[in-house]
């Protein structure tokens, strides 16, 4: 979360892997709608009903196109890259394709796509999942223009610039955390991460005046397991802690509630403002440091979705249906949309890196990688409902 210590807004700390957050810039617009199918209407028209992109089935299609790009992309993670590591199964792993309830979902067309949407400014604000989601971008528009190479702004973390088209940027928002350390007392609390809820970090005076459009996401580093009661969180609010103390959750709603507030007052109207909800884990027999693992074959069935993450049945991966139901009471009064990609996802169990890391006892040190995604795989999914909502709404332009 971009919410952290005195001088920024976050949870993560800065010593961990996964901790930086990110902040995608590319030349392109993005309206998010659930009514991107609605077409101009008279009087004496019924509107057809919208179109619900999220809501839908995987259907295995063999004869699927290959992805459009390959495990030469030089925008490539390599932990994610799951064809150079040699990932079992990626074959059957793309020849799923989502099927929306009542309506198509065509592939992204990057040369079309490329060619409506220059000039314009998206952001994506988040943490490494949101990064899964612009390495998928990035390659997929990559196809448009071979030519594209890596270029960033200062402080930037990922960013390409297209000859033919745009540039790209990323800023990278590195969060400090503060850990008061302290010996061990009768609780076994050694020491606490202290969050000022209430304190925006520099870098967002660049995030509120250059995008047109910013895509945010947050909460996959809000566990127990991340922060255990031995370095617990202590929220502050004007300096001090907040009693009563809050737990976790309790903490993640009071500065998600802050963060809204902050792009509500300072980001302007003209700024379309977005929310990924969470993009589910797929941890099995155990959490990530726990031996967990996700080598499964095929996607989850509908009837298993309840069993391995309704928080009531108290599963390793319970956290994104929790964490969002937070993020969508917050948001519901405001004008920030929410691109909810977690339903669609919560079936693909079978696609993720798992041991397939790239580097040797990457799994003996960090355990099976069952959070991010295989690439190519879910994310350009991901990417077609983006590029959907975007030449829908500016169809209407």
């Amino acid at each position: 979360m971009e919410f952290g210590s005195r001088r920024t807004y976050t949870t993560m700390p800065s010593n961990l892997r996964s901790s930086r957050l990110l902040l995608i810039s590319l030349l392109l617009l993005l309206f998010y709608s659930t009514t991107l199918l609605r077409r101009p209407t008279t009087p004496n028209l019924v509107s057809p009903p919208p179109c619900d992109l999220f809501s839908g089935r995987w259907v295995y299609t063999p004869e699927t196109p290959k992805p459009l790009y390959d495990e030469t992309c030089p925008f490539h993670r390599n932990a994610w890259n799951c064809l150079k590591n040699r990932r079992e199964n990626m074959g059957v792993i793309n020849s799923w394709r989502w099927v929306p309830d009542g309506c198509g979902l065509s592939r992204i067309d990057p040369t079309r796509f490329l060619g409506r949407m220059r000039n314009k400014n998206i952001g994506f604000v988040g943490d490494s999942l949101n990064e899964n989601f612009v390495v998928s971008l990035l390659c997929i528009l990559r196809v448009a223009d071979p030519s594209a190479v890596k270029w960033k702004k200062k402080k930037a973390w990922r960013g390409a610039y297209f000859p033919k088209l745009f540039k790209g940027s990323s800023s990278r928002l590195v969060p400090s955390y503060k850990l008061v350390s302290r010996e061990a007392n009768e609780d076994g609390v050694k020491g606490a991460y202290r969050v000022d809820v209430d304190v925006p970090a520099d870098e967002w005076i660049n995030v509120t005046s250059f995008y047109d459009v910013l895509v945010f996401n947050s909460g996959h580093w809000w566990g127990y397991d991340k922060f255990p009661k031995e370095t617990p969180l202590v929220f502050y609010r004007k300096g001090k802690p907040i009693h009563p103390p809050l737990d976790i959750l309790q903490g993640f709603g009071v500065v998600l509630q802050h963060m809204v507030s902050y792009i509500q007052r300072k980001v302007p109207a003209k700024t379309l403002k977005f929310w990924r909800l969470q993009s589910p884990r797929h941890f099995y027999g155990g959490d990530w440091n726990q031996n967990g693992s996700c080598l499964l074959d095929k996607p989850l069935d509908k009837d298993q979705l309840d069993l391995w993450f309704d928080p009531r049945n108290n599963g390793v991966n319970k956290e994104a249906r929790r964490i969002n139901q937070i993020i969508k009471s917050e948001l519901q009064t405001t004008e920030i949309k929410l691109l909810d990609l977690t339903h669609l996802s919560e079936y693909r169990a079978d696609a993720h890196p798992a041991i397939w890391l790239g580097k040797q006892d990457a799994v003996a040190i960090w355990g099976q990688d069952c959070m991010h995604w295989c690439l190519p795989g879910v994310p350009d999914t991901w990417v077609d409902i983006l590029a959907e909502l975007i030449l829908s709404n500016s169809k209407t332009e």
